[in-house]
């Protein structure tokens, strides 16, 4: 009686144990990616708040994977700014940081500073990640305000337009 019990009690210990998939079972993953619709969304609220501020800009949306997907350039901004967006987003998406950051992290006689000598990366504020349920999603890129900080503000108001369906 008391084995049948037992036996009894460890099925139901089992029975109500969350499944757990073990990551790449089945040798697939899943994750989460922006749509096209909803990068151009972000795109054209980050320019239109540029805009706003009387800045002509180029801003870029990278996927997860640092790919581009929407690249909008305002009639007045430098011929620099659209691929200058581009590797602002894709330094962010790729270092997992936002540019901002990185550009302190990186400095001269910081230990990340090496990382300045990745083909690709731009170490200057204006590129942000994108992320929706703790992962990323994408990021986006900003060049043309004056400095840093004013393309981050920008890149915020873009990512701010989206985070109600980032965030379902």
């Amino acid at each position: 009686m008391i084995k049948t019990l037992m036996s009894i009690a460890v099925l139901l210990v089992l029975c109500n144990q969350p499944a757990v998939a073990a990551e790449g079972e089945g040798g697939l993953v899943t994750f989460r990616a922006m749509t096209t619709e909803l990068a151009l969304q972000a795109a054209q609220a980050a320019l239109a708040s540029c805009r706003k501020s009387g800045y002509q800009i180029a801003v870029a949306i990278v996927d997860r994977g640092g790919n581009v997907q929407v690249v909008l350039r305002d009639r007045f901004a430098g011929p620099h700014t659209p691929n200058t967006a581009i590797s602002k987003a894709w330094t962010a998406v790729s270092f997992r940081t936002d540019t901002t950051e990185l550009a302190d992290l990186s400095q001269a006689g910081q230990p990340q500073s090496g990382v300045r000598n990745v083909p690709g990366a731009l170490m200057i504020g204006g590129g942000k990640t994108i992320e929706s349920a703790g992962s990323i999603v994408g990021g986006i890129g900003i060049s043309g305000a004056p400095g840093g900080d004013a393309d981050d503000v920008c890149a915020v108001a873009g990512i701010e337009a989206i985070s109600d369906t980032l965030n379902f």
